[in-house]
């Protein structure tokens, strides 16, 4: 994708814009963020809009000198960028490319690391908090969350008869030695530690389960049913897997006599979603677990934490992958649960294509993963006691839908965000120039401040360019 492309999608986690060299320390934060995150290009002379204004010939040199000794004095550790020119419509681009760094984290030396450090989420700079400084150390040292001892736990307290039943059923043996092959355990000092993953597994974190819902239409206005699955990861697999099944259509088909159920969902796409939610969601983050929408046109799964390390939507839709949880994901490739790596998304895909269905659409959002598995449209559902076709949703009803991982959005909102929720219930659109006239703020600020509630799926941005305007999500 040459760098037209890029600007065209504009600004995301890997991409930022400036129209002229800020005078703060924004532009240092975004570079601590890309080094911090996947790496990413700071472009300067295009403004947020993606339109091209370029910068003056003559402050290039001297632009380029003041952006390397500012990263030098400011930055630590030390963080080397790309400085170069792009000529794109007869106009000069200034163009800071920042490699994912080695040496993590990175942080403002004045700020020091608690406090200095930054991560880049979706188009924003987020500053890091101590879980986040805990795993960017996690991977300078290149291990995982589930792969650490867990010293709060002892090992001789916990049952693990379900997992011991659950290797005898697909015909392997477990035992202690296996436990420690496996990462579930490991032995200092002649003593048994458990790791997070044994405990992820057999469901002893409060987070480590599934809330799933039912709703009638397009939106959570109103739930036909939910549950709440706790225990070992096996059974909450299969019981959310049984309870979409139990919701979404099943279709008999007579071919020689012979009756054929098909259910109108690929079962296969159904639970490679619910293993890729959790083997790669983010067990760092306490607060938060996997959510399942079922609506009329789609089964909607949302998975705590971003995409991990440097992946990015690009690298997801060209097949990349990469394990956050390399201890959950080898047990289930133990257990014949993952049949080939990197090959989950995929089989997602080709089977909802087999079956004449729209893509699903994986993507990151933010500090969450969001799989939208579509349905059919337009056909009776046997499931139910109507025989009422559904809706087509349009691309308008999906925007507008609100997500099932409702507890992300923020309870206490600024004056700021406030005025526009007020405005937008009056008006239903807004541009960025009608805000920053009614806010009196600039246009930095805003920037962040748009971005941020797009984040929290406050507000949704439409159009493109000249026409970009704002409506409530």
């Amino acid at each position: 994708m040459n760098l037209s492309e890029i600007i065209l999608k504009g600004e995301n986690k890997t991409i930022e814009f400036k129209e002229e060299l800020p005078k703060n320390e924004s532009i240092i934060r975004s570079i601590i963020a890309f080094s911090n995150t996947s790496g990413g290009k700071l472009i300067i002379g295009i403004r947020d809009d993606g339109i091209i204004k370029g910068i003056k010939e003559e402050d290039i040199f001297k632009v380029q000198d003041k952006i390397s000794s500012t990263i030098f004095d400011s930055c630590y550790p030390n963080i080397l960028a790309e400085i170069y020119t792009l000529n794109i419509e007869g106009k000069i681009l200034l163009v800071i490319e920042i490699f994912r760094g080695n040496l993590l984290p990175y942080y403002l030396k004045k700020e020091g690391k608690l406090n200095g450090t930054y991560i880049r989420v979706g188009a924003t700079n987020r500053k890091a908090g101590p879980d986040n400084i805990l795993d960017l150390e996690r991977q300078k040292r290149n291990i995982s969350f589930d792969e650490e001892i867990n010293y709060d736990i002892e090992f001789t307290t916990l049952d693990l008869s379900s997992l011991y039943e659950i290797f005898e059923n697909s015909g392997k043996t477990l035992d202690e030695n296996k436990l420690e092959n496996l990462k579930l355990i490991k032995k200092e000092n002649n003593k048994t530690y458990v790791t997070n993953a044994l405990l992820i597994i057999l469901g002893e974190f409060e987070h480590t389960m599934i809330k799933c819902a039912k709703f009638k239409g397009l939106t959570m206005d109103l739930f036909l049913d939910k549950k709440e699955y706790k225990g070992n990861i096996f059974s909450i697999l299969e019981n959310t897997q049984n309870f979409i099944l139990n919701h979404i259509n099943l279709r008999a088909e007579i071919k020689d006599l012979h009756r054929t159920d098909t259910y109108e969902i690929p079962i296969v796409a159904i639970r490679e979603a619910l293993i890729n939610a959790l083997i790669h969601r983010d067990y760092t983050n306490l607060g938060r677990d996997i959510k399942i929408g079922i609506y009329d046109d789609i089964v909607n799964i949302v998975s705590p934490g971003s995409f991990p390390h440097t992946i990015t939507n690009d690298d997801i839709q060209n097949g990349r992958s990469e394990i956050r949880n390399r201890v959950l994901a080898n047990v289930f490739k133990e257990l014949n649960l993952i049949e080939q790596w990197g090959s989950g998304i995929k089989r997602i895909k080709n089977s909802c294509l087999k079956l004449s269905l729209k893509e699903p659409i994986i993507q990151e959002k933010g500090d969450f993963v969001d799989v939208e598995i579509f349905r059919e449209v337009g056909i009776t559902n046997k499931n139910s006691n109507s025989d009422r076709f559904r809706p087509i949703p349009t691309d308008y009803d999906r925007l507008r839908r609100i997500t099932t991982d409702s507890d992300r959005l923020r309870p206490n909102k600024s004056e700021y965000e406030l005025s526009i929720i007020k405005y937008l219930k009056e008006h239903k659109t807004m541009s960025k120039k009608i805000c920053l006239e009614f806010l009196k703020i600039k246009e930095t600020k805003l920037k962040e401040l748009l971005n941020k509630m797009i984040e929290d799926q406050i507000i949704i941005r439409l159009g493109n360019g000249r026409t970009t305007y704002y409506e409530l999500f």
